[in-house]
């Protein structure tokens, strides 16, 4: 990996961002996070992801030098956007939870790809935006669809159409964070909530991601079945039994997958 550190501690790994100078989201980035994800999957040992970039930024974006490249060999921008979007939505239903520990700055891409993870923890300093209307084109892997989820949309219309960045605080009053702290406290904190899941149920937590995701293509009604199956299959797992037993014994489960 060049662009991509992967740390491994307490069934938590941590994925670091270092492509000089503000962690722009070039092709090959994106391509590295694909196979780290594989490699993730493979891996039943790791139960949290966190994701976070060196040095000053999560994330300032797309690679814009790319883009010229791409505009001057007549490059199909529309298949640059899919296969972020496809990327993106990978992460959003990943089978593990994946936290962004935001600082600095998360703009464009970097945001997009802040909003596919499943939680946000900000520095309260922190800079998130969409500006790519600034630049007279407009949010390409997936930020008109996801930013409106959490903000509203006249919310999400004036942070793009302005191009005006909102801090960490506001990301929280805003839904679109969890939780905002003092920059050198962020990283201990996401540490901290991924160890929490690491103490669950890796079928269980599954289950509930499924169906957190279920609203983008079920109805009310079919998610209510889908949860209802689940809890059917959930419920004959080694892993419920132990919970069970632990609870009447009065211990601490030891959950396997």
């Amino acid at each position: 990996m060049k662009y991509l550190k992967l740390q491994k501690e307490n069934m938590v790994a941590v994925v670091t961002i270092h492509h000089e100078p503000a962690n722009s989201l070039s092709t090959n980035v994106l391509k590295e996070l694909s196979v780290l994800l594989d490699d993730i999957l493979e891996d039943n040992e790791i139960r949290a992801i966190i994701l976070h970039g060196e040095g000053r930024f999560f994330s300032a974006g797309a690679d814009i030098k790319e883009f010229v490249s791409l505009a001057e060999g007549n490059g199909d921008f529309s298949q640059l956007a899919k296969a972020g979007q496809e990327l993106f939505e990978r992460i959003e239903n990943f089978p593990i939870p994946i936290i962004a520990a935001i600082h600095g700055a998360a703009l464009g891409g970097g945001l997009e790809m802040a909003m596919s993870c499943h939680i946000r923890l900000v520095a309260e300093d922190a800079k998130l935006g969409l500006p790519e209307l600034q630049l007279g084109i407009i949010p390409g892997f997936g930020g008109t669809q996801r930013l409106p989820k959490y903000v509203g949309t006249g919310r999400a219309l004036e942070m793009m159409v302005t191009s005006d960045p909102i801090s960490g605080l506001e990301a929280v009053k805003l839904g679109l964070a969890n939780y905002a702290y003092p920059q050198e406290k962020l990283m201990d904190e996401a540490k901290s909530l991924a160890v929490k899941f690491t103490g669950k149920s890796p079928g269980s937590v599954r289950a509930v991601l499924s169906l957190l995701n279920a609203s983008k293509t079920l109805t009310y009604q079919e998610g209510m079945e889908h949860e209802a199956t689940l809890f059917g299959e959930i419920f004959k797992s080694e892993d419920a039994k132990e919970g069970i037993s632990a609870f009447i014994e009065k211990r601490k489960p030891n959950f396997k997958g």
